[in-house]
């Protein structure tokens, strides 16, 4: 298979990513159920949560891309991200209310928004412009595999130990810590020596930001002190002195529609709670939730590389759009689960495709900045809809909740379509 031909380095990162997900995720589908019924928040409460901690995180993606393209090393800012979270994250086995509860997510998505743009950063000088569709498709794969252990491991636990919901918290330390010390195995390079590449997918055409491995395909070395000459014959500095192309800020404005409607999946799993009457097997939807992720994000990755990432995209948005029309209008627990199931499809199909994109139009030198941006854009939308979907849900109901959600989602589809620029089928 292609993925055992994949750098040693991005198998490293994916473990990390596998561990730090079976930790997360070993809480998080039982959140909503230890909020609204063991604290008693309400849904509101439950979008301030989840939309503020990612609208912190999306602030300090920004940053931290930025300090990852003037850094010569990333791999001390993705260390810090992971420990802050390894450590706060077993904190919730001790709260006693809603407010601690924020806190302590607040302190795990810190620990997210310093990770995230150095790390897609560093995955991405690891990467030809043939091979980074599967590369992301990858890490987003280990991604969710972590996140099918952690439920998995969960739901046995709580087999074991029913209502032992604190025990269980605290015990995600232990994937914690695995994640972060296995960075340690990961060494950076001073440079990064791309191949020739006969398989390169077509470039944007007319895109004066785009990189020159992506025009031209033959090899380059780029070093942390070096200037690099862009397709239009321009030197910058990798400190991120040249802007980002006019195609990246199109796609980001399309991207800002799409998260306006794409809340906290925490409202997904409250609703399948409440339609289950019992938390005792939501882990186990959430982890089959995630082997549709872990598979799909494999594939869609790969054949983003030969069909383009925009049509890829445009197939991850519309299974969302039809996803929450299900939730809006279905109301048996059997129904639920199921458009539970195809929703997984939508983040196999976007996540992944979505970030080889952001490499795609942003040049070499600025890509930290750029998946900054990308993840604070996802991060900001997040707190606004996540927010706005719990004020829709208290007023006016579940139903009219997720249809909004899918309304922006058919939308921004279709804008994605118009003002994104294709490659070769896109």
């Amino acid at each position: 298979m292609a993925v055992f031909k994949l750098p040693r380095p991005v198998w490293l990162l994916g473990w990390v990513s596998l561990a730090t997900d079976a930790a997360t995720e070993a809480i998080y589908p039982l959140l909503p159920f230890f909020l609204t019924r063991v604290l008693g928040a309400g849904a509101v409460s439950l979008g301030v949560i989840e939309g503020a901690a990612e609208g912190v995180n999306s602030i300090l993606k920004i940053y931290a891309g930025r300090l990852a393209d003037r850094s010569r090393a990333k791999r001390p800012l993705v260390l810090l991200g992971y420990a802050v979270s390894s450590i706060a994250r077993p904190f919730i086995a001790v709260t006693t209310g809603w407010t601690q509860v924020f806190a302590v997510r607040m302190l795990d998505r810190v620990g997210k928004g310093v990770r995230s743009a150095p790390r897609d950063a560093m995955l991405a000088t690891w990467a030809t412009a043939a091979t980074r569709g599967r590369v992301y498709g990858f890490h987003r794969g280990m991604d969710h595999i972590g996140a099918v252990i952690g439920p998995v491991l969960a739901s046995l636990f709580l087999l074991v130990y029913p209502g032992e919901y604190r025990t269980l918290f605290a015990l995600t330390i232990i994937p914690g810590a695995v994640a972060v010390v296995l960075i340690f195995f990961i060494h950076e390079a001073d440079e990064v020596r791309l191949k020739p590449d006969t398989t390169t997918p077509k470039p944007l055409e007319g895109q004066p930001g785009v990189p020159s491995d992506v025009v031209s395909g033959f090899s380059r070395t780029v070093t942390p002190a070096s200037r690099t000459v862009t397709p239009t014959g321009r030197s910058v500095n990798p400190s991120g002195a040249a802007g980002l192309p006019p195609s990246f800020t199109r796609f980001m404005l399309v991207l800002s529609l799409f998260t306006v409607g794409n809340s906290t999946d925490a409202f997904l799993l409250l609703k399948l709670t409440d339609a289950a009457g019992t938390p005792r097997f939501i882990p186990l939807m959430w982890a089959a939730l995630h082997v549709i992720k872990a598979t799909t994000s494999m594939m869609a990755g790969s054949w983003s590389d030969r069909v383009g990432r925009r049509t890829v995209i445009a197939i991850g948005w519309v299974v969302y759009a039809i996803v929450y029309g299900g939730f809006a209008m279905s109301t048996s627990v059997t129904a639920l689960f199921a458009w539970f199931l195809v929703y997984g499809f939508y983040f196999g199909f976007a996540e992944g495709t979505e970030k080889a994109l952001v490499a795609d139009l942003a040049p070499a030198e600025c890509r930290g900045l750029a998946f900054g941006i990308y993840n604070a854009v996802v991060g900001a939308g997040a707190l606004v809809a996540s927010v706005v979907f719990g004020l829709v849900w208290s007023a006016y109901g579940s139903q009219a909740a997720f249809g909004l959600g899918a309304t922006f989602a058919f939308l921004a589809t279709a804008l994605l379509f118009i003002v994104v620029p294709s490659r070769g089928d896109v």
